[in-house]
């Protein structure tokens, strides 16, 4: 059982269904949940300010271990005062482990019951991290949020490597608990509240073993990895819908690397309270602005002449300007383009979450669901890099 009081603490409001909304307290603030988590890897949103951020009403940020630890270095963070010092970000951090470089970096690293060692992809150096490790980044890096070392495998992976890596899961999280509970803070750093993740897979024993063996050591919140690595929509729904109800009530539920729109919709649909992806800044590079009626791709020429905003009721410094201006800077190459809509983006996924939390309270979450549903297609088509 945890041994002292979580610094993260998770306030359940109401449900609708399987929908529910709730309150994320934490040492820099309360959000509102289902949350969207805005992720910078390496302490930065791509092209935005943290004002910025704060502006459209962004809740928490979210920086990756992997990464922090090779460049400027989880010390360097440290004696600048910590994430949100080095930053500027006032609002709740969350840093992954280091978990999910391990299936994107497959092709550079080497896993054994230790931990991951990796051939690091600018200089060729070793990174050798162990749960313990990942458990010391990310309290040197002083996230409120961090996240117990895990492995993720492909969806298209044979059952016996799915099988040994929630093997391996199980035995990296308990070592992940034992390093964050015997631990103290650093020079007055606030203690971060650890969460776990549940691997597995399309399987859904698998998953429930994963689940069961997550939720014994009774942690501030649960995660639901090794998702969004390739496999599609109603796969990911299935495996929520069998997984979520296992998840303790009472704890926050994060589905990790998700998604579009309409992938948030149904997940919240099913039980899940938070979220962080790239797609926002990284579509948003692309040209790309989320709409309810889908993404809107501004490089094409058919909105070159096009005096509407990209979304009148999405409130954001790109409501300002024209679809045609938009579609001038991203065809000359201003990187102006890119952070209009990237700022689209976020605003829109703020908005949206508020949408639901809204539509949940009210007792309408079913409805909202269902007209989402059929005004926002699936896109297939999106760019990836």
């Amino acid at each position: 059982m945890n041994s002292r009081p979580s610094p993260v603490r998770f306030t359940l409001e109401t449900r609708d269904g399987q929908a529910r909304a709730g309150w994320l307290d934490t040492p820099h603030g309360r959000v509102a949940t289902p949350c969207f988590m805005a992720v910078a890897t390496l302490g930065g949103l791509k092209g935005v300010t943290v004002q910025q951020a704060e502006e459209l009403g962004q809740g928490v940020l979210l920086g990756n271990t992997y990464h922090l630890a090779l460049r400027p270095g989880a010390e360097t963070v440290r004696a600048l005062g910590g994430l949100h010092t080095f930053t500027g970000w006032r609002g709740p951090t969350l840093t992954d482990s280091g978990g999910y470089q391990v299936f994107s970096l497959a092709a550079n690293r080497t896993i054994s019951e230790s931990g991951v060692k990796f051939r690091n992809h600018l200089d060729g150096g070793l990174l050798d991290l162990t749960p313990e490790e990942s458990i010391r980044i990310q309290r040197t890096l002083g996230a409120d949020i961090i996240m117990a070392f895990d492995e993720c495998p492909p969806s298209d992976a044979e059952r016996s490597v799915v099988e040994a890596a929630v093997g391996r899961t199980a035995r990296w999280l308990e070592r992940s608990v034992a390093a964050w509970r015997s631990v103290g803070p650093h020079g007055g750093d606030q203690v971060q509240a650890l969460y776990a993740i549940v691997q597995g897979g399309l399987h859904a024993d698998l998953r429930a073993a994963s689940t069961a063996d997550a939720i014994r050591h009774d942690l501030p919140g649960y995660a639901v990895g090794g998702l969004a690595v390739g496999e599609g929509a109603a796969d990911r729904n299935r495996v929520l819908d069998a997984v979520v109800p296992l998840l303790p009530s009472d704890r926050p539920r994060y589905l990790m690397g998700v998604g579009t729109p309409l992938d948030l919709v149904e997940a919240i649909a099913r039980g899940i309270d938070q979220f962080d992806c790239v797609l926002p800044t990284r579509m948003g590079r692309h040209g790309i602005a989320y709409t309810d009626v889908g993404p809107l791709r501004l490089k094409r020429a058919e909105h070159a002449r096009d005096p509407q905003p990209i979304d009148a009721d999405t409130p954001s410094q790109a409501a300002r300007v024209s679809r045609g201006y938009l579609h001038h800077l991203l065809k000359t190459g201003e990187h102006l383009g890119g952070t209009l809509l990237s700022l689209h983006n976020l605003a829109y996924y703020q908005r949206l979450m508020t949408r639901c939390r809204t539509a949940i309270t009210s007792g309408t979450f079913s409805t909202f669901v269902d007209d989402f549903r059929r005004s926002w297609p699936e896109a297939d088509d999106l760019p990836t890099d």
